[in-house]
């Protein structure tokens, strides 16, 4: 094996390690408050950010994150409505912000787009600046985790009791969806919009029934979206799998083996 392949592989897994240390922790959010469904539709709305950023110039990632928070808020508003059901208005922005970023991509005549590599990542052409900006954003991001983990843990728990002990529910919800935006942006080169969502649920999934409290299922959760990481980059590498759907494959694998052991109560 020669150097530049060690090198760009060794780059795949710092990068996919860097993803499941932010996306386990965040994930066990994402499954507590049952919002699978909502991190879909932001992750779909990603195509569209991509489109945007090479509309005006800037950064994808930059895009990703603008168009996610913007669809974020978007949704929190029309709740507030209740002119349509959660899952409907989840439904229409998340596959209208998908057809629209793969119309607005079709217009992109001038800028040659690899649109398999977003849509279901492409994790082995991860270079130096992609990792500077995964494992800065993932630092953000776990930061920003710890300083909201109490007040975030009791709204999940009881709401409206956390509301009358003091904690501002909207503020620490509006947070949150910011930090699955940031999280989104920095996923999308490793697993693509489509699967980034899986890398949320899914080891976080796995951690529920061997953890005994919410931090301990924070960090098995990591555990198992690095040993995912793991897996589908030796099976993609043995089998010429793509690897982005590879990690999420050896996620459900880890998903089956735990459910094996015992549950801990």
């Amino acid at each position: 094996m020669t150097l530049g392949i060690d090198d760009f592989l060794w780059r795949a897994l710092f990068a996919g390690v860097g993803v499941a240390l932010i996306a386990g922790p965040l994930g066990v959010f994402v499954v507590w408050r049952r919002m699978a469904y909502f991190g879909d539709t932001l992750a779909h709305s990603a195509l569209l950010g991509v489109a945007l950023g090479f509309l005006l110039g800037i950064s994808p990632n930059i895009g990703v994150a603008v168009v996610a928070v913007a669809v974020a808020l978007l949704l929190l508003a029309l709740q507030h409505r209740h002119w349509l059901a959660t899952d409907t208005l989840l439904g229409i922005l998340a596959h209208g912000a998908l057809s629209i970023g793969l119309v607005a991509m079709a217009f992109l005549t001038e800028v040659r787009i690899d649109l398999m590599a977003y849509l279901f990542g492409d994790i082995l052409s991860v270079g130096f600046t992609d990792l500077i900006a995964i494992w800065a954003g993932g630092m953000v991001v776990l930061g920003a985790l710890v300083g909201l983990w109490r007040p975030l843990l009791a709204v999940t728990v009881h709401e409206e009791l956390a509301r009358v002990e003091g904690v501002p529910v909207a503020r620490v919800r509006l947070v949150f969806l910011l930090l699955i935006a940031v999280v989104i942006a920095v996923a999308m080169k490793v697993v693509g919009v489509l699967l980034i969502t899986a890398m949320m649920i899914i080891p976080a999934a796995s951690a529920r029934r061997l953890s005994r409290t919410p931090e301990q299922m924070a960090v098995i959760a990591a555990l198992f979206g690095i040993g995912a990481v793991v897996l589908g980059l030796a099976g993609s590498w043995h089998w010429d799998t793509p690897t982005g759907p590879s990690v999420v494959v050896g996620a459900i694998v880890l998903f089956a083996f735990q459910g094996l052991f015992p549950v801990r109560r």
